[in-house]
């Protein structure tokens, strides 16, 4: 017979506690002391970090930092390829801003002018290999990749800002089973603030975004719930539920990025029955939208603005349709989806189109406008500065989610 003697957690702590106290203070659990020599940080080190990895200076000028002693070379990065100027990165850099390095080993450069008040993807390129912030807390998943975030704060920039003053929704990760594609899928959706305690059901925005992102990316980098809390509490938006679908499908021949019927049957088929049955959503179309930038865009003039039997409201960032028969192109389209644009023209409460003046694909505005006038699709239309740029999509949501079911 085997005999088990219960200790209560009481007696364990105090039994613990003893063992400790007669070790000598060297063998107990203490921070190691740092180096000033180096900046390196020993093993099981748990003070306050010898340097900031990210400083913003009060003319808002941006100071980068990181260790790497052994290191020959090492550059600030950003994916965010059409904000690199804003961050003050000069003419002639494509590959990044080059860092310095002192006698400890860390690496330091400074932006040359001040960076708006925005949010940025970064990374540090060590001898030729991308690495992430060690240092950092926020992260922005890509479609391939991982960089890390920084907001620069300021007025410009409240919009996108988490307010301690004000009530926050949740954002949650769901996977799901996408019988269409044969494999479990993620999204990201946001509840708003009372979701939890209130019991109502709610419109629903599906939200897209662009080629080189993920579904994370709306809120790591893109801002959403913090634009819709802070929107929310202002009394400017009808809180909504916001689903942000994975815009990718596994490669196969015969789908492309931008004409993705994969995507549509997933998101028709699939994660839209799966929302309705999850979550307190108006499942009625006139209580529920789709938007997206870039690709996103594409998805939606694709599955969004062609099905009025699922979604009312729509909105088109940074995305057009070509002049011609290209498999882009206006007249392609308009064949293909006639009946449904015919329809559309009758049942669509918003169409919103936007687009900033130096975007690459700005030529797309006078034939995407064209088809809807074509069609006698109302549409709102708005013009920024700017170009295929975070920066300008934190706009546009801010911008269209007002115009929301109402």
């Amino acid at each position: 017979m085997v005999r088990r003697k219960i200790v209560s957690s009481a007696a364990l702590l105090a039994a613990v506690s003893a063992i400790a106290a007669a070790l000598p203070a060297t063998a107990q659990m203490q921070s190691p002391k740092l180096d000033p020599s180096t900046c390196v940080m020993p093993p099981f080190y748990s003070g306050p970090a010898p340097y900031k990895s990210v400083e913003q200076l009060p003319d808002r000028r941006v100071t980068f930092r990181l260790c790497a002693p052994n290191a020959s070379e090492v550059l600030l990065t950003s994916t965010d390829i059409a904000t690199v100027i804003p961050m003050g990165f000069p003419a002639g850099t494509p590959q990044g801003l080059a860092m310095a390095k002192d006698a400890t080993g860390l690496w330091t450069v400074t932006t040359a002018r001040p960076v708006p008040a925005d949010t940025y993807r970064f990374a540090f390129r060590v001898d030729g290999v991308k690495t992430v912030d060690p240092l950092g807390k926020t992260f922005s998943e890509e479609l391939k990749g991982i960089n890390s975030t920084f907001e620069v704060r300021g007025p410009e920039g409240d919009f996108q800002t988490w307010n301690p003053q004000v009530a926050h929704g949740a954002v949650s990760t769901i996977e799901y089973w996408s019988k269409s594609l044969g494999i479990a899928r993620r999204a990201h959706v946001y509840t708003p603030p009372g979701y939890m305690k209130d019991g109502r059901k709610y419109p629903v925005l599906y939200l897209v975004h662009g080629a080189g992102d993920s579904d994370d990316s709306w809120t790591s980098v893109g801002r959403a719930n913090a634009i819709l809390d802070n929107l929310i509490a202002a009394g400017k938006v009808v809180p909504m539920i916001v689903v942000m679908p994975d815009g990718h499908t596994p490669l196969r021949e015969g789908v492309m990025t931008l004409d993705n019927p994969d995507f549509g049957a997933d998101l028709i088929g699939d994660l839209i029955p799966y929302v309705d049955a999850a979550y307190r959503s108006d499942a009625r179309p006139e209580a529920r939208a789709m938007a997206g930038l870039s690709m996103g865009g594409s998805h939606t003039l694709r599955n969004g603005l062609t099905h009025p039997d699922q979604f009312r409201w729509i909105g088109i960032f940074s995305m057009g349709l070509s002049k011609g028969n290209a498999f882009n192109g206006v007249e392609t389209y308009a064949a293909k989806y006639d009946a449904e644009l015919k329809r559309s023209a009758k049942e669509l409460k918003l169409v919103y189109f936007a687009m900033g003046r130096e975007d690459f694909l700005h030529e797309t505005v006078a034939p995407t406008r064209a088809l809807f006038d074509r069609y006698h699709i109302a549409h709102v239309y708005h013009e920024t500065g700017g170009g295929h740029e975070w920066v300008n999509w934190r706009r546009y949501l801010a911008d269209f989610a007002p115009r929301l079911f109402r």
